[in-house]
């Protein structure tokens, strides 16, 4: 695939990951906003959320917009301004990736394992 194409696909992953975030940090804020305001604890919210297939799924894919999003944001942050660039970025920035994710299914599986 060329360079060209690499750069198209991920110009179009990364807004198609900030579209998914912009949708689930919305969510995620109107229902602390309500837990809080209906004087739920930090307790409370676990007791009620765990085991929940409907919000482990959403939070599943708000970890990978994340795992998707961020990276490639850092990509184009360290080629414009250290001039990081090749394979060496690019590794770096899949390690980085693969670490969110597992990070991000680690916490899940904490709090809906």
């Amino acid at each position: 695939m060329s360079r060209a194409r690499v750069e198209a696909w991920l110009f179009v992953a990364q807004r198609a990951s900030a579209a998914a975030l912009g949708v689930c940090v919305a969510v995620h804020l109107a229902t602390i906003v309500y837990a809080v305001r209906g004087g739920l604890t930090a307790a409370e919210i676990l007791a009620r959320t765990q085991g929940s297939v409907a919000l482990a799924l959403f939070y599943g894919v708000f970890v990978l917009a994340v795992a998707i999003h961020a990276p490639i944001g850092l990509r184009a942050i360290f080629r414009e301004h250290l001039g990081w660039r090749g394979a060496a970025l690019d590794a770096g920035i899949a390690i980085f990736a693969v670490l969110l994710v597992w990070l991000g299914w680690r916490a899940l599986g904490g709090l809906f394992g």
